[in-house]
């Protein structure tokens, strides 16, 4: 490990889960729960939907700032959606064809929702959108289905910019959990990893990207978030480079609640 990067122990037994982050619209506002349910493609609800522009191309927070001014959940099966002037759009998903769309670097199909949703999103960006369902629009897909930030390195990135502890929300991770030193999910990586009723196990640091320099509610850039990795972070042991929390696959399904202790799987020390 570099001289540069903070000393870390692996502090599992003191972690617990302090919030638990979804949206079900790929690029939306992220939505605190007080308990999700694990299967192989992530936590239930997050993530089924995902936006196309006319050429068929994801469009997430990267590209249209805009999708933060929205809250989108599901409930009992039903889609909601708050959009930013007060409208709510509430109702079954009805889908219609499958299209194929570029999702990253390769192609993931979804169904066309039907109804009104597509309208709606495209009269907020004023972009022509189609809003599509898909089992998962997690970014690495089931390898990648769960995300985990620690509040120790928000605390640690808020002391590089002088501040309070940042948002966590900037970072759009599944999971956050507190009772660490900055950094200490880095050495979780490759070790299985009971939370709750699931087991996990995370394969690599996520690097991070100028998403992360926008107000997750607004969508303005207020922090420079990757001016701060770089100094403190950017010639760490890592996976990806500007990391800040880990990424992972869900190898035993169930149900996390904030409160769960984090706790290596037993046999692993």
């Amino acid at each position: 490990m570099s001289a540069r990067t903070p000393a870390v122990s692996d502090g599992a037994p003191s972690a617990t889960v302090t919030a638990l982050h979804t949206a079900a619209i790929k690029g939306t506002r992220l939505r605190s729960v007080a308990s999700i349910e694990l299967d192989e493609r992530g936590a239930a609800g997050d993530r089924k939907f995902f936006l196309v522009d006319e050429r068929g191309r994801m469009v997430n927070t990267k590209t249209c700032r805009d999708l933060l001014k929205v809250s989108a959940n599901v409930e009992d099966g039903r889609l909601r959606a708050e959009f930013p002037d007060g409208t709510v759009l509430y109702g079954e998903v009805a889908l219609g064809e499958d299209v194929p769309a570029r999702f990253y670097s390769h192609t993931l199909s979804g169904r066309v929702v039907q109804g009104e949703w597509s309208r709606a999103f495209s009269d907020l960006t004023g972009r022509n959108l189609r809003l599509l369902a898909a089992g998962s629009a997690v970014d690495r897909g089931a390898k990648g289905a769960v995300s985990l930030i620690s509040r120790g390195s928000l605390r640690r990135l808020g002391e590089q910019a002088q501040s309070d502890p940042v948002d966590a929300r900037r970072f759009r991770m599944l999971i956050e959990v507190d009772g660490v030193e900055p950094n200490a999910e880095d050495l979780w990586i490759g070790r299985p990893i009971e939370l709750g009723e699931a087991l996990l196990r995370f394969d690599g640091n996520v690097g991070r990207c100028l998403v992360t320099t926008l107000d997750p509610e607004t969508g303005a850039v207020t922090l420079p978030t990757l001016d701060l990795l770089r100094e403190y972070r950017g010639d760490a042991e890592s996976t990806e480079p500007l990391p800040l929390g880990v990424w992972g696959r869900v190898l035993r399904g169930g149900t996390v609640r904030v409160g769960d202790a984090l706790r290596f799987a037993p046999g692993e020390r």
